[in-house]
């Protein structure tokens, strides 16, 4: 469906080749100083055409809010937001009638619904994820305001260039612990934070681009400053509500939190994350954190981390061996402005959808807290 979140919801709607995308965003609190100057930013990191290694379509991507606040605040009703589709061209999308597209949806949107978008992906494509990340932005505030949460997402691995995710290395906590925003961006256009890796992943990403190729790459992120007590046990746990967002954002294929794949190799008296009381803050907390700052799917107070695999974009300009929807072999090429690589433009956007989980995860557990005071 086209809503997310329990109490923190966002209903996006909109396709690729539309007239506007947007949402409508329920449940913030009044009284939150809100403005579209605090949601551009991270609307203009994830828009197209920022470099020569992303898709040429030029977008403003500039957010207007229709309702929901008053004199820059929130009012506690709903907040509709929408963005204009300005450089949108569906003749480039003409090939899709006869031809669907390898690994892409319009086969499978064909098939659930009897007719799919003419142009481009649809609602399958990367521009439903403005509403979002205009949502997200909203959502980060909140938390920001509430607890001081920061979170921070970087481009990890492009291809076989990847930074040292091991979670028992010093260096990769050391980064998860410091990483900002501003560091990310000044290694535009791949927001890598490794010197090394960031050349690397870049010469990648162009030898693919001329290649008319795609790369797919991964995605790290990690909140900090996270109250304790967030997530729902059994089904709503905190790292399966992040999984659910991370596997909704178009093209991923892959979620791990703290050590991951890693923890397999890994004998449980060196992954069980000690307990000792912080003698400097007076904070229980973990020595390790194999654990990726969640046990029994509810947070402890330690950093959460996670990563996010993305795959090759589906769509690319080299001819492709492939069947008409009448079933007869042919060829498409297709037209249109594509990214070779999605991964340096998902940076806003899982960190939106994880402020979307957060959000609600928190308006959910104090609830909780308030009903238990009232019987005291």
């Amino acid at each position: 469906m086209s809503s997310f979140g329990t109490l923190f919801r966002v209903t996006t709607y909109g396709e690729s080749h539309c007239k506007s995308v947007g949402c409508i965003v329920d449940g913030v609190p009044p009284g939150l100083d809100l403005t579209e100057e605090d949601i551009q930013p991270q609307l203009t990191r994830r828009r197209p055409g920022q470099s020569k290694l992303s898709t040429p379509r030029n977008e403003k991507d500039k957010v207007a809010i229709q309702s929901g606040t008053e004199h820059g605040k929130t009012l506690g009703t709903p907040i509709g937001m929408m963005v204009l589709n300005e450089d949108h061209r569906p003749k480039d999308y003409s090939e899709t009638d006869v031809y669907p597209r390898p690994s892409h949806a319009d086969y499978t949107y064909l098939q659930k619904y009897g007719i799919k978008a003419s142009s481009g992906g649809g609602r399958s494509s990367a521009r439903e994820t403005i509403g979002r990340v205009a949502a997200g932005a909203i959502a980060e505030k909140f938390l920001q305001k509430a607890h001081g949460v920061e979170i921070v997402a970087f481009v990890s691995a492009v291809g076989s260039a990847a930074i040292n995710r091991d979670p028992s290395s010093p260096e990769f906590q050391d980064l998860l612990e410091n990483i900002t925003r501003e560091k990310v961006d000044t290694f535009d256009p791949i927001r890598c934070p490794d010197p090394v890796v960031a050349e690397q992943a870049t010469k990648i990403v162009e030898e693919t681009r001329d290649a008319n190729d795609s790369i797919g790459g991964v995605v790290t992120c990690v909140v900090r400053n996270l109250p304790t007590g967030l997530g729902e046990p059994a089904f709503d746990k905190l790292e399966a509500l992040l999984a659910h967002a991370m596997l909704s954002i178009p093209a991923t294929k892959g979620f791990e939190i703290g050590s991951g794949f890693y923890g397999v190799s890994i004998k449980g008296s060196k992954h069980n994350d000690a307990f000792y009381l912080d003698p400097s803050t007076g904070r229980f907390r973990t020595k390790t954190n194999y654990s990726g700052g969640i046990q029994g799917g509810i947070s402890n107070g330690e950093n959460i981390y996670f990563s996010v695999a993305f795959k090759p974009p589906a769509t690319i300009s080299q001819e492709q061996q492939t069947a008409s929807y009448e079933g007869k072999d042919g060829v498409l090429k297709a037209r249109g402005r594509h990214d070779p690589n999605v991964v340096p433009r998902a940076v806003p956007i899982v960190e939106a959808m994880t402020a979307l989980v957060l959000a609600d995860s928190l308006l959910i557990q104090k609830s909780r807290e308030y009903g238990k005071s009232m019987l005291q």
